[in-house]
Parts: C-alpha cells; sequence; structure tokens
C-alpha cells in the first residue's frame, strides 16, 4: 500500500483552462498592442505585460529586491487604473439611464467574439486581464450609447481613448521593469554585484531591500546557494529587453463599431 509520502510526491502540479472573451476592436488591439514600425514605436499589449509580471514573480521568489519594489509599483498603478475605469464605467452607467422606460434596450455583444487562452502565472497579470474585460464591458456600453442617441461621436471617442490610454499606461510602466540579477545577500555584502545594480537601476526603499515591506501577491522567496555572478546587471538587463517587445498587430481603424 502506497504511503501518504508517497501519493504526495507522485503529485502533479494544477491546472485549469482560462479564456478570455472580447468583444470590441478596441479591447482587442490593447490584448495585441502594436508591433514597431519605421517611425512608430511599439506599443506593449496585455499580452506583453502578462509577460513580464510572469518575470517579476520569478525575480522576487529569487529574493531580488528590485523585482520586489516593482511589484509593488505596479500593484498601486493597477489600484489607479482600476479606480479610472470604475469612474469611466459609471459615466458610461448615468449615460445609458436616458432610455425611457418604455424602451427596452439588450446587451450589445459580438455575435462573433473572440476567445483568447490565458496562460498567466501571477496574479498582477490576472489583476490586469479583469480590468481589460472591464474596458470591454465598457466599450460595449459606449458604442451602444452613441448608437442609440444617448452621447455624440465626440464624447464616445473621448471616452474610449480614456479608458484605453490608462491600461496603456499601466503596461508602459510594466515595460520599464528590469531583473537585476542579485539578491538581498548580495546588498548586504555591497559586492561588486550590488554596487552594479544600484549604479544601474538606482536605490531602492530601505524597508524593501530588508524584505520588511512586500507587495500583498510577493510570492515565498526560494532560498540557494551562494551564487555567482558574472555581469548580472548587464546580462539579465540584456535577457529582459529582448522579452517585453509587443506581439505584431495588424492595424485597425479607431472607429466605433455599431451593434448588430
Amino acid at each position: 500500500m502506497a504511503t501518504n509520502e508517497s501519493l504526495r510526491l507522485n503529485l502533479g502540479s494544477l491546472r485549469s483552462a482560462m479564456t478570455l472573451t472580447l468583444h470590441t476592436h478596441h479591447a482587442s488591439r490593447i490584448w495585441h498592442g502594436r508591433a514597431p514600425a519605421e517611425g512608430r514605436p511599439g506599443i506593449v499589449g496585455l499580452n506583453g505585460y502578462i509577460a513580464v509580471m510572469n518575470k517579476m514573480k520569478r525575480g522576487a521568489e529569487q529574493d531580488d529586491p528590485y523585482s520586489d519594489w516593482w511589484m509593488l509599483r505596479i500593484e498601486e498603478k493597477l489600484e489607479q487604473t482600476k479606480s479610472a475605469l470604475q469612474s469611466l464605467h459609471e459615466q458610461v452607467e448615468r449615460a445609458l439611464s436616458g432610455v425611457p422606460p418604455a424602451l427596452s434596450i439588450g446587451e450589445n455583444l459580438n455575435v462573433q467574439p473572440v476567445k483568447l487562452p490565458l496562460f498567466v502565472n501571477a496574479q498582477l497579470g490576472f489583476s490586469a486581464v479583469y480590468l481589460l474585460a472591464e474596458y470591454d464591458d465598457i466599450a460595449r456600453k459606449l458604442i451602444l450609447a452613441h448608437h442609440t442617441a444617448l452621447i455624440d461621436r465626440g464624447t464616445l471617442e473621448r471616452w474610449l481613448h480614456e479608458g484605453g490610454h490608462a491600461l496603456r499606461s499601466l503596461f508602459s510602466l510594466a515595460q520599464q521593469y528590469r531583473y537585476s540579477g542579485c539578491t538581498r545577500d548580495d546588498f548586504a555584502a555591497r559586492n561588486a554585484a550590488a554596487r552594479a545594480a544600484l549604479e544601474k537601476l538606482g536605490d531602492l526603499p530601505q524597508d524593501v531591500l530588508e524584505g520588511t515591506r512586500r507587495s500583498r501577491f510577493a510570492p515565498p522567496i526560494i532560498r540557494r546557494g551562494l551564487q555567482q555572478h558574472s555581469k548580472p546587471v548587464e546580462d539579465a538587463a540584456e535577457r529582459a529587453e529582448g522579452d517585453v517587445d509587443a506581439s505584431e498587430a495588424p492595424e485597425t481603424t479607431e472607429e466605433g463599431e455599431e451593434p448588430v
């Protein structure tokens, strides 16, 4: 008979299939981002943001204080973005409240929505997925409000831009993250790797450096043995820069979609 210990050792990882359904081109463009082109910079999308969050979480697991600092910054930015979208949602609901009681209007849904598979390993990645779903809902209601003469074209475009800008500002901040290649032990020893990280990436708040302040979603730190450092900051930064390019996405117009 197998022991409890052997049963635990034979268990695999938990997995759950997840998909995100989007109904508007506006939300789909934010998912994909835009690849850089001649004379035009790229725009990181939600898929690129999620990749950065996964790297950031691994960095925090490896006791990189810069990864912990970035998790705190992203967590604060997520709250700001959530607040901006909630305010926009309230404005849209006020506009839709102008429909007379005698008129019944159903939800504005796409007959062929896009379904995107999700592979997210970081909680801060999921938080942004929820915000994109919220923006998609806002966009659907805005398009419906314009179609039913509750808002004009200028208001439609302005509010769509405000919501999209809030999300892209979040993704743009995340794109600046770089893994230092150092641990807190390096900073305690004030070795060459720590000095190079400070010079390249700047100072850290003392409570973050000491590990007393971390994100509420920070993972447990995995303690490994002494690590050998060979150009840790430069190599890690170069790897990070190569990993966060926005995925290519076809150009689409900024016109609002009309409900079917």
